[in-house]
Order: structure tokens, then sequence, then C-alpha cells
């Protein structure tokens, strides 16, 4: 199955000239020159590399990286006019896996493209883990890196916060009473407090909803227990 490869590129000429490079060595490549419409495919559709141009009318080429390697650990090699150090250092500080400065030659640049996707087939293939994270709606849980985003904004959470919520994701759509999440999430049997797990959740809410009031992912069941809405 051939590799499939989004440019995201304002200049035409240039992403054009990628693209017949990149397809001369057996590449399915398409080419969008509007930032805001890259990053939609790139977030909507799956690829297995990303080259962004850093110079991009409206949303700009750090911006674009970012938001992608919130979501995904697809190779992206970013490309640009500048040749400063500190423009470089901030494409990789942001998840860049290369940085190409123009005019280049487009068989290094295929180059780079070969020995970035042979790299992360390898990683991939090694069973070197890859984060496993749980994503609903705007929810983001990073369960290897023990971390929330709520619409890409991160959020702080204690260990036993996110040991709740994590645990709450996994089971979605499932009635928990408190004492069955206080004996999983703390790790004893139920004779301690239960009221920590009310406490818990209302901290979690605070952090994850939207109006604590109607909450859209965790829910009450009056009477039972909670339950994670999807």
């Amino acid at each position: 199955m051939r590799k499939r490869i989004l440019i995201i590129e304002d200049e035409v000429s240039i992403a054009e000239l990628e693209k017949d490079y990149l397809e001369l060595s057996g590449f399915e490549v398409e080419i969008q020159n509007d930032g805001e419409e890259g990053l939609e495919k790139a977030l909507q559709e799956e690829y297995d590399l990303f080259i962004l141009d850093l110079m991009l009318p409206g949303i700009d080429g750090f911006e674009i990286c970012r938001k992608i390697r919130e979501k995904k650990n697809t190779p992206i090699i970013m490309v640009s006019a500048k040749k400063e150090d500190i423009d470089k250092i901030r494409g990789l500080g942001l998840g860049a896996d290369d940085y190409i400065t123009k005019p280049f030659s487009p068989s290094e640049m295929v180059a780079r493209v070969k020995a970035h996707l042979a790299r992360y087939d390898r990683l991939i293939g090694s069973g070197m883990p890859v984060n496993e994270t749980v994503e609903i709606r705007g929810l983001k849980i990073d369960k290897t890196a023990r971390r929330v985003w709520v619409n890409g904004e991160e959020k702080n959470f204690t260990t036993k916060e996110f040991d709740l919520l994590a645990f709450l994701a996994q089971n979605p759509n499932h009635v928990f009473t408190k004492e069955e999440l206080f004996s999983k999430i703390w790790d004893m049997e139920s004779i301690g407090d239960i009221a920590t797990v009310t406490v818990h959740i209302k901290k979690i809410r605070e952090k994850i909803e939207f109006n604590t009031t109607k909450p859209q992912y965790i829910e009450t069941i009056w009477g039972v227990g909670y339950r994670f809405k999807v």
C-alpha cells in the first residue's frame, strides 16, 4: 500500500515540484495551499507524513505543527525560507521531526521523507509503546504521559483525579456506584470515606466541563453513582 503524504504549502510552484518528485518515488501526494484547510485535512484524514511550510497565510506552520502533534505521532517535516536557528529550534521543539530550508534539492527532500518513514515504521514495528490515548469530543486523555487536554488546552490533574477520570472514560456508558469507584481507584476495600469520590468528581468536572450543572462527560445517576457519557 502506497504511503500517503500531505503537503501544506501556499507557494503552488514549490508544492507541485515536491509532489512531482515524491510521486516519482511511488508516494501518494495531496496538496493544500491554505493553512486552515490543510490542518483540518491533517486532523481528519490518515496520512503517513506531513510536509509543512512555515510561512502560511492565516495560520502559521508552528501552530499547525503544534495542533497535529497534540493528536498524532505522524512524522512532520517543516520547510522554510527562514534559516535562523531560533526557528529551527522552535519547530523541532513543537514536535517537528525535521526542518529543511529553502532553496533545497528535491532529491534531498525525498531522501529525508524516506528516512523518516522508515524510522517511523521501525518505531511502530519494534513494539515501542505509542502513547495510549482516549479521545471523546473535546476531551483528550493521554494515559501514557498522564496528561489531559480540553479543547486543546492542557489541564492539571492530581494523581487520583487522573486515575478516576481515565477509569470512567475507559468504561463509557457504564454506571459505577461510589463504592465501586472508591474500591477501584483507592485500591482498598470500601470501608473508607466514599465522600472522597464525590469530592474528586466535583474537582474533575470543574476542570473538564463547560457547565458543571449540566455535565456533558460525567453524569450523576441519582441514587446509584456516576456514568461517563459518550
